[in-house]
């Protein structure tokens, strides 16, 4: 059988999920795909707006809470646990979420619907 290989030639490409919505559905809502992974805080805007009936939208907001989800965790798991979570925790925990959240950002860019590495694979809002 012959496998689909990426250019160099060496393993298969990572698919990517296409929107379910459509072209439109991802230019339209390109922005409440990014706003919640810059403010993490921020995920639900896209639930509360016209995007509600997104599934890009959605799916983008799902993964946000994840984010806002997981730096919670880091940052109350870092702060309980003396010297190892203030020094190691804390600062590498704080580096992968803004890592995460970059990712994001660009995958919602690109008008992609990727999950986020690590935590991308929860899905808390359907």
């Amino acid at each position: 059988m012959d496998e689909q290989k990426n250019e160099t030639g060496s393993q298969p490409a990572a698919p990517v999920v296409a929107p379910q919505g459509g072209k439109e559905d991802v230019e339209k809502n390109k922005a409440m795909a990014i706003i919640g992974y810059i403010i993490p805080i921020l995920f639900f805007i896209p639930l509360l707006s016209e995007a509600k009936n997104s599934p890009f939208a959605k799916f983008h907001a799902n993964q946000q809470l994840n984010l806002f989800l997981a730096a919670i965790v880091v940052n109350v798991v870092g702060t309980i646990i003396p010297i190892l979570g203030w020094f190691i925790i804390l600062p590498l925990g704080s580096i992968l979420i803004l890592v995460l959240a970059i990712i994001g950002i660009i995958n919602g860019a690109k008008g992609e619907m990727k999950k986020l590495p690590i935590i991308g694979g929860f899905e808390l809002i359907k």
